[in-house]
C-alpha cells in the first residue's frame, strides 16, 4: 500500500537494477585474461567463421594476428564447413566508376569498400563471380583483375593471347566447393573466338573449337548475365533466340532454341537452385511489368511463374522505363530506371518476395547514387584470388 502523501515508489531503470547484479560477480572486464590466452585456435577460428559477414569489417581491426588469421589453410576449412550465405551485390555507380558498392540484402545496409589495387585511370566493371570472388574486366575489353572485395585479395590475369577488343560475354566457376578454391574464367565473342583462364596455372588457353551447328555470328545478349550451374556456363542470345551453353569440365558447346515471350525487352537470365530462370519487362500499351519465367526442361519453353505486385507496376504506367540486372544467383537485384524514377528492388526465387532496395548513399555524403552495372558473389573470407 502505498501511504497517502506519498508518491509512488519510481521504476528503476535497468542499467541501475543491474548495477547490483554486477557488483561481487565475475563481470566481462574482471574476467581472468588467462583464460582467453589458453581458448582453443580451431575453436576460436570456427566461432569467427560462423559470425555475420558484416562484422569482418570490425574484426580485421582488432590486430594484426586476426586479420593474418583470414589466409590460413585452417581458417578455409572451417569456413568451407558454413553454409552458403545469401548472396551480397557488388555494383558500380556512375558518380563514382572507380569505388564499389556493396549491398548486404540481410542487414540492407550499403558498403563502401576500397580495393586498391584496382586500376584507377580505366574503368573496370564487375562481369561474372564465382565462389566468393569477383571477376573485373575493363572497358576496353583488355584487361582481367579478379578480387574478394572483402579481404581485397586481388590478381590482374595475363594477357589473352587471342587478340579480340570487340565486346565479350564473361563466365566464372568455381572448381571446388571449398572456400579458396581453383577456378575458371571464360570469354566468348560474337564470331566464336573464345578462351578459358585456369587458376592452377594461371594462364589463358583455347581447348577447342565451336560445334558446327551453333549459328555464327551468336548475337549474345549483353544485357543478359551469364548464368553458372554445375560447372555449366549459359549465354543468352538472339536471332535464333536461345541459350548456347558451355562445360568447363568436357569443352562441349551446345546450342538451344527457345523462343522468347512476346512483348519482352531488357531480359537477362537468372538461376535458382539449378533452374534456370528468365527475367524481363513485360510491355503491352502503356502498362509496365516485371516477370519472371522458369524454362522447362522438356519442352524447352518459358513458363511464366511470377511477376511484381501490381501495386508496384503502377508506379510504371505510361513511362519509359529500362531495367538493369545487378545480380542473379538464387536473389536478384534489379534497377529500374525512367527519367521520373530511379527504383531498386530484390526479388528472392526460394520465397517469391520482392523488396524495395534502400537508396546507395556515400559515407557522410546525401545524394543517393545511381547504380550502372552489378554483380551477385557468395561472400566468403577465405576465397583468394
Amino acid at each position: 500500500m502505498v501511504e497517502p502523501g506519498k508518491p509512488p515508489p519510481r521504476k528503476k531503470a535497468r542499467k541501475e537494477r543491474n548495477r547490483g547484479k554486477l557488483t561481487g560477480s565475475c563481470s566481462i572486464e574482471s574476467m581472468d585474461q588467462q583464460i582467453w590466452k589458453e581458448f582453443p585456435e580451431d575453436l576460436f577460428e570456427a566461432v569467427i567463421a560462423r559470425l555475420p559477414i558484416a562484422t569482418f569489417f570490425h574484426f580485421r581491426l582488432v590486430c594484426r594476428k586476426w586479420n593474418s588469421m583470414l589466409t590460413s589453410q585452417s581458417f578455409s576449412e572451417q569456413c568451407a564447413q558454413v553454409p552458403q550465405p545469401q548472396p551480397w551485390f557488388y555494383t558500380i555507380t556512375h558518380e563514382n566508376v572507380n569505388t564499389g558498392a556493396m549491398y548486404d540484402p540481410t542487414l540492407k545496409k550499403w558498403h563502401h569498400p576500397t580495393i586498391p589495387a584496382l586500376p584507377t585511370k580505366l574503368i573496370v566493371l564487375p562481369v561474372a563471380s564465382a565462389g566468393g570472388l569477383v571477376c573485373f574486366l575493363d572497358i576496353g575489353h583488355r584487361s582481367f583483375y579478379v578480387c574478394n572485395p572483402l579481404t581485397r585479395s586481388f590478381k590482374e590475369l595475363p594477357a589473352r593471347s587471342v587478340k579480340v577488343w570487340s565486346r565479350v560475354a564473361v563466365g566464372m566457376t568455381s572448381r571446388r566447393k571449398s572456400a579458396g578454391g581453383e577456378y575458371n574464367i571464360l570469354w566468348v565473342g560474337c564470331d566464336g573466338e573464345f578462351e578459358v583462364y585456369d587458376s592452377r596455372n594461371n594462364s589463358w588457353a583455347r581447348p577447342g573449337t565451336m560445334s558446327s551447328n551453333i549459328k555464327l555470328p551468336l548475337a549474345l545478349n549483353f544485357k543478359s548475365q551469364t548464368v553458372s550451374i554445375n560447372n555449366k556456363l549459359y549465354f543468352m542470345r538472339s536471332d535464333p533466340d536461345g541459350i548456347v551453353s558451355y562445360d568447363m569440365v568436357t569443352g562441349v558447346w551446345k546450342q538451344f532454341i527457345i523462343p522468347a515471350p512476346l512483348h519482352l525487352s531488357d531480359h537477362t537470365l537468372a538461376e535458382c537452385g539449378g533452374r534456370i530462370m528468365l527475367v524481363g519487362l513485360l510491355t503491352k500499351n502503356a502498362a509496365t511489368c516485371v516477370c519472371i519465367w522458369e524454362l522447362q526442361k522438356m519442352t524447352l519453353l518459358w513458363k511464366e511463374v511470377d511477376r511484381m505486385p501490381n501495386i508496384w507496376c503502377l508506379e510504371f504506367y505510361g513511362k519509359h522505363v529500362r531495367m538493369t540486372c545487378l545480380g542473379n544467383k538464387g536473389l536478384l537485384m534489379l534497377s529500374l530506371r525512367s527519367r521520373q524514377m530511379n527504383r531498386l528492388v530484390t526479388y528472392d526465387f526460394s520465397t517469391r518476395e520482392w523488396m524495395k532496395v534502400p537508396g546507395c548513399v556515400l559515407p557522410r555524403g546525401r545524394k543517393r547514387q545511381w547504380i550502372a552495372c552489378g554483380t551477385a558473389f557468395h561472400p566468403c573470407l577465405a576465397a583468394v584470388a
